[in-house]
């Protein structure tokens, strides 16, 4: 047997063994719940009678326990409850036979069993058979006590059935021989007419009918064959089953002892009905047998010395436990008799003796046990030495149960519940993580620290003593706790940038190689240090710190600054102020650098308690850094920005200093004026913009973004506190055309007005007025139902100062959105000829998509109004167009150029020439005038 149970106790041996096992697919929560309501029954009085037949039940038991049934039956599995699921009268004959199969791994020694069907409903399931219950689901399973007690009330028939038949065995001298597994090969050969072999048959037999005695309610007579069984064993040194049969007397006599229980669980036994006073009302007479074992055992049931005293309970254990020890094979057996005597001196409240039986469980070895069951071997030592008193010890045990979960053998360490032991250790160890234990004591020390500093600073300065010992500076590295330095970069609109042609300049010219490998590894510890962003001399520059407090009370910090070499740098002290135990929180220190140059940051300097420390950086131990290095570039102009339009959310693709956006009728101008204003200490010598479109998938016609900056330039170079003005032109023009399929060919001239494919937006659905032309179908309206979106960016390069003769700029970047509205659509394009041959009428659908009465003008022709959502035609009188005499490009740019871009030009150049001879306008009439000038039709 290699599977210890350590939750034994002595009052186990009273029990029967009845094993309740799942079979199939049953949920694991469904299996359990049935299970609980199983084990409730753990003791049933046999009716007409006045004994009590106690149950233990197990969900899992291996077959290899099983096996050692005959050396003590409250190890022999006797009952079996499967559950299972059956759903349809199809699955129940394989149900069957799987319930037929489950029963055969414990057949040899079964008494009864059962079969607990869910699920099944029928003509199946309304047969009366005894040994299956069939019950409609999980929740609906009432009496299922009741048939848990009926099962028991089978087995114990079972049982004294077998009690009588081997206490009045009438074969003669011809005894079984009751063996353990590892005996059996042992026996083979011997003689068995011997006198010695028949005497250790009937001390085998005679304790194996004191277990039957024990569980079948008959404790004096269990006693007596107990007695019997101890003085054939002993005059035949049988010592394995001497042990068995001294530790059957022990269980027997804590029962009559103790009728509560010695496993500590309140409730969990009632006291038994047996004792000498009835032994005589339950024992059947019988006649003196042939192999000595008298059925008649009422002349020494009186006797006071079958039940043992609470003394001699242990010295009997002491001598099973050392018979069990000679054996090696017997290391679980032993191992749980060491347990049931600690659990009977914890009643007695003799601990130094249940000590020593526990130090003798420590080292018996049970071979090679799994991480598992060594972990579950040192918890019980552990909670035994807590049951004795021994709090220390049994907090050691925990830990090293608490070490075994995250063994490196073990694939998956257990961390939550090493954590969870570990926590259940410190009381054994007088450890407590309660703050008010400690926090109280270390506050009174920072006071009086306080005290002593407010009549004497404490500073970094060196002590010299009189006999010429020298006290270095302690500093305060530890109040608080750094974690991380971080070197901040400047904001995106004041980092310095490097004219491309003078990013050489700096590099030595010594060597006539472009690169030198050893040149670079001479720098290398520097440049590792070193971070690849500048700071800007005169701006204000950031550390950050992760700083925490690792005291329980608020932790206040004074005068806290950068240490820095390398080039002139104003610290700018902070003072804060961080919560008891704050965790990480992050702190930013400020300075100006004051000069040019690489700056070094060493560390930082505190006042702490009024105690001034310099922290150096390479002192601390476990701080992050990603450098601690940055050039400092010369001092160069700063210029604020500022716009006639309100500030409005940053483009999502662009880091920008601000952004504006605005809404234009597709065909719009407006004008942005953007002041610049010098806000630095420099004065602005140079000025240069550009913008860049992002991407769109709207065609765009024209400049998006126009502007004149001769008159900006000319106030240059601009003085700090003086501004300049730019105005910048936003036009909005798309594609004016409708969907394709509403587009017509030009007749017979060959000439056609094409335009993209465009799904024009309108800010909502506009319907057609009844009397006009309705544009389209719904389906084609629903086309119109979103506003294009139009993004570019405004970049303003400048410099001045030092910084521009060594080749620094800054920029300046303004982001632009416009959201476009559709405002006329040309839904249909034909030609009528004219009276002339040499002109021809061009009629164009328009359609008026805004929510407002709109005027549309063309060269030479009168105004049109639409109303809001009306479509009309409008006819103009044009000169043909001779596209054919149009040069498009020159000869060597057309033999480069392929065909999809000679076709783009074409267009360009002939799109360009008609827009020019039409000069069509629109102006919505409810505007006032300039407000909203002429808007162009491309």
């Amino acid at each position: 047997m290699s599977v210890p149970d350590y939750m034994q106790c002595a009052e186990d041996h009273q029990t029967v063994l009845v094993v309740v096992q799942p079979m199939g697919i049953v949920p694991e929560d469904q299996f359990f719940r049935i299970y609980k309501r199983i084990s409730s029954v753990s003791q049933v009085s046999i009716r007409d009678s006045q004994r009590v037949l106690f149950i233990r039940y197990r969900h899992h038991y291996p077959p290899e326990n099983n096996e050692w049934g005959d050396f003590q039956t409250h190890r022999k599995v006797v009952g079996l409850i499967s559950v299972t699921s059956c759903n349809t009268a199809k699955e129940w004959p394989q149900t069957s036979d799987r319930f037929h199969g489950q029963k055969e791994v414990f057949g040899s020694t079964l008494y009864d069993s059962r079969l607990l069907v869910f699920g099944l409903q029928g003509e199946v399931a309304e047969q009366q058979r005894t040994d299956v219950a069939f019950y409609p689901s999980y929740d609906d399973c009432p009496h299922v006590e009741k048939r848990v007690e009926d099962f028991v009330e089978s087995i114990f028939i079972v049982l004294e059935s077998k009690r009588l038949d081997r206490a009045t065995d009438k074969s003669g001298d011809k005894l079984q021989l009751l063996c353990v597994p590892f005996e059996k090969k042992d026996f083979v050969g011997l003689d068995t007419d011997s006198r010695h072999y028949k005497k250790r048959c009937q001390g085998r037999m005679r304790k194996h009918v004191g277990d039957l005695c024990l569980q079948a309610g008959m404790l004096q007579d269990a006693l007596v064959h107990y007695h019997m069984a101890v003085e054939l064993l002993r005059s035949v040194n049988d010592f394995l089953w001497l042990g068995a049969a001294l530790e059957g007397l022990c269980s027997a006599s804590v029962i009559f002892h103790y009728p509560g229980g010695t496993s500590g669980k309140s409730g969990a036994r009632k006291p038994g009905v047996s004792s000498a006073a009835d032994a005589g009302k339950r024992h059947r007479p019988g006649a003196l047998t042939t192999n000595a074992i008298s059925a008649d055992t009422s002349t020494e049931i009186g006797r006071a010395k079958n039940c043992l005293s609470q003394e001699d309970i242990i010295e009997k254990y002491k001598e099973a436990i050392s018979n069990y020890g000679k054996y090696k094979s017997a290391g679980v057996i032993e191992l749980e008799a060491c347990i049931k005597a600690v659990r009977v001196l914890a009643i007695q409240k003799r601990a130094m003796e249940a000590s020593e039986f526990l130090q003798n469980a420590v080292y018996i070895n049970l071979g090679q046990l799994s991480e598992e069951e060594k972990i579950q071997r040192y918890s019980v030592l552990s909670e035994l030495y807590q049951l004795i008193g021994f709090h220390r010890k049994s907090a050691f045990f925990k830990r090293v149960a608490a070490m075994q979960c995250v063994a490196p053998t073990i694939p998956e360490p257990g961390w939550k519940a090493c954590y969870k032991l570990l926590l259940e250790t410190l009381p054994g160890y007088s450890l407590s993580l309660d703050p008010k234990d400690f926090s109280k004591e270390k506050k009174e020390v920072t006071q009086s620290l306080e005290n002593y500093t407010s009549k004497c600073p404490g500073g970094m300065e060196v002590i010299s003593l009189p006999d010429g010992l020298k006290l270095p500076p302690v500093p305060f590295t530890k109040l608080p706790i750094v974690r991380s330095v971080s070197l901040l970069n400047l904001p995106a609109s004041l980092r310095p940038h490097k004219v491309k042609g003078l990013l050489g300049q700096g590099m030595s010219s010594a060597s006539p190689f472009i690169y030198s490998p050893i040149t670079m590894h001479s720098r290398g510890d520097e440049r590792s240090k070193k971070i690849d962003f500048q700071w800007v001399q005169g701006d204000v520059c950031e550390v950050q710190l992760m700083v925490y407090n690792p005291m329980p009370f608020e932790l206040r910090v004074e005068n806290m600054g950068l240490l820095t070499s390398g080039v002139d740098f104003e610290s700018l002290p902070a003072a804060l102020s961080l919560p008891a135990e704050s965790g990480l929180y992050p702190v930013t220190l400020v300075g100006v650098p004051r000069t040019a140059g690489n700056i070094t940051i060493n560390g930082y300097h505190t006042s702490v308690f009024g105690v001034s420390s310099d922290c150096l950086l390479e002192g601390l131990v476990g701080v992050k850094s990603s450098g601690c290095m940055v050039e400092v570039v010369p001092s160069l102009p700063r210029l604020q920005l500022c716009t006639s339009l309100p500030r409005s959310a940053h483009l999502s693709s662009e880091d920008l200093s601000t952004s504006v956006s605005l809404q234009l009728f597709n065909g719009e101008t407006q004008q942005l004026t953007i002041t610049l204003e010098n806000i630095g200490t420099e004065m602005l010598n140079t000025l240069e913009l550009t913008s860049k479109t992002l991407s769109t998938k709207e065609k765009l016609f024209g400049e998006f973004l126009t502007w004149d900056l001769q008159d900006a330039l000319s106030h240059l170079p601009l003085k700090s506190g003086q501004s300049v003005s730019i105005p910048v032109n936003i036009s909005a023009k798309l594609d004016f055309s409708g969907q394709e399929n509403l587009l017509h060919d030009l007749n017979d001239d060959g000439i056609s007005v094409t335009g993209l494919p465009v799904s024009s937006p309108l800010r909502q659905v506009l319907k057609p007025r009844a009397e006009n032309k309705p544009v389209g179908t719904d389906a084609s309206k629903n086309e119109f139902n979103h506003v294009k979106t139009l993004e570019a960016v405004l970049t303003f390069k400048y410099s001045g100062g030092a910084g521009e003769v060594e080749g620094y700029y800054r920029e300046l970047s303004l982001g632009v959105r416009v959201d476009v509205e559709p405002s006329v659509f040309f839904t249909r394009v034909s030609t009528l000829p004219a009276t002339s041959t040499r002109q021809c009428h061009l009629l164009l659908d328009v359609f008026n998509s805004t929510e407002h009465e709109l005027t549309l003008s063309a060269k030479n022709n009168q105004d049109l109004v639409l109303h809001a959502s009306e479509c009309q035609r409008m006819a103009i009188q044009v000169d043909k167009f001779d596209f054919d005499s149009m040069p498009v490009m020159d000869h060597d740019a057309l033999r480069l150029a392929t065909v999809r871009q000679q076709e783009e030009k074409r267009q360009q150049v002939q799109g360009g020439l008609i827009n020019s001879t039409l000069d069509i306008h629109w102006t919505i009439i409810s505007f006032t005038k300039g407000s909203c000038p002429d808007k162009t039709v491309p």
